[in-house]
């Protein structure tokens, strides 16, 4: 069922969304994005004549519990949240410190159409992330219909995000805006490519991609590697990494998906020369070498600069883009210049030549954020591990639960 297939006047609806957000010590939101992409899906439900109660999750206070072994409601409220939402849907925003009990139901009956109640963390019950039914119709009960618009919590299966719409008719529940918008983007790359496609792959570790590796190779014309993955494609090729971080045990998987990317035809880029430090330090002395010829002492923190231009030319030519994953250490400002300039040379395929780019999530959204550039690509995911594995070709619970 599509959101604006449903009859919303007079009706009151539960909405899943991701307000997982990070909050500073003064309690305020330093990072809106989420808050903002759910926007327009809360809006819609308000101008259409129905009530709504928001519910998330933020941290992880069962992991995170205080010395007597309870949750710890204040460094996870989600109070804070609250000012941030009003400011992105312009009305006020009722908050109750309880998610299913009887101070949950008592303001959700005081909800009038045209009003938003936020509930209260869906972790502080162990319940959440075990998928648990009893939890789930508590949390099905308050509401008419459900709305899944918490993308960035899709691959879990828990009880806010698919048990509880397992509680609701076909009719009677639907992806929001967000989730809808995330699922049109990554259907883009999957299904309907426009060739060349080039994906940009980056981040610490060959095993936490190599699925999406995999799965690239079935429609990627280039895949471009960078980031601490690269050193281990560089050590199973006979390279000398030095100090840099590398997964010594997954060379041979390295080196069977250069093996398979060959057979397929699929290009595979990896860094021609390297930035290179003798700490993990902004203020490090550094050098560039080439790729493979890291000395004893180094430790590779970026590509560079002949990389840079190879991988860019490379991107200028494409018409699809996946981006996931950075290039380097681009939290420090003297290791993020080859991020800085992909995130550049993907926002000037998407203007200059119409390319389709998707950030897909993560590091990677941070990237592009700290690249001012956003607003100059088709499509940045809100969803790190989400997008991952719908990219890997898996089947995410939040969704499968809509769909059913």
């Amino acid at each position: 069922m599509q959101l604006k297939d449903l009859n919303l006047q007079d009706k009151t609806v539960l909405v899943r969304v991701d307000f997982n957000v990070p909050i500073d010590e003064d309690g305020t939101v330093t990072d809106a994005t989420r808050i903002e992409k759910a926007a327009p899906t809360i809006k819609y439900l308000l101008e259409n004549g129905a009530a709504v109660i928001l519910m998330s999750h933020l941290g992880r206070p069962q992991q995170e519990k205080l010395e007597d072994g309870t949750v710890d409601k204040e460094a996870f409220t989600l109070r804070p949240v609250v000012a941030t939402l009003e400011d992105n849907i312009g009305c006020q925003v009722e908050f109750v410190e309880d998610t299913i009990g009887e101070d949950a139901k008592a303001a959700v009956q005081a909800l009038e159409p045209g009003q938003v109640l936020l509930l209260e963390n869906t972790r502080f019950y162990a319940g959440e992330e075990k998928g648990d039914a009893d939890l789930a119709k508590a949390m099905a009960s308050l509401a008419d219909l459900y709305v899944n618009d918490a993308f960035g919590a899709a691959h879990r299966e828990h009880a806010s995000t698919a048990t509880v719409a397992k509680f609701f008719d076909a009719d009677k529940k639907s992806f929001g805006f967000l989730m809808g918008a995330e699922l049109d983007g990554a259907d883009k790359l999957l299904n309907n490519p426009t060739h060349p496609v080039t994906a940009i792959v980056g981040g610490a570790k060959v095993s936490d991609k190599i699925l999406l590796l995999e799965k690239l190779l079935d429609f990627a014309d280039n895949i471009i590697i960078g980031g601490a993955m690269a050193y281990t494609f560089s050590l199973a090729q006979g390279g000398k990494v030095g100090q840099s971080l590398v997964e010594r045990n997954k060379t041979d998987k390295a080196l069977d998906l250069l093996k398979k990317a060959e057979a397929k035809g699929t290009k595979i880029y990896l860094p021609v020369d390297t930035v290179v430090g003798k700490e993990f330090s902004n203020d490090t002395v550094s050098d560039v070498v080439p790729a493979g010829e890291i000395g004893d002492e180094w430790q590779g923190l970026d590509i560079g600069p002949k990389s840079v231009a190879i991988f860019s030319d490379v991107i200028a030519k494409s018409k699809s883009i996946l981006w996931n994953g950075p290039m380097g250490v681009f939290e420090m400002k003297n290791f993020a210049k080859g991020t800085n300039a992909i995130a550049e040379a993907v926002a000037d395929a998407t203007e200059a030549n119409g390319a389709y780019s998707l950030i897909g999530g993560g590091d990677s959204v941070s990237a592009i954020n700290q690249a001012g550039l956003a607003d100059k690509v088709s499509f940045v995911s809100t969803g790190g591990g989400a997008m991952l594995e719908l990219l890997e070709g898996k089947e995410l619970p939040g969704i499968k639960a809509i769909r059913a």
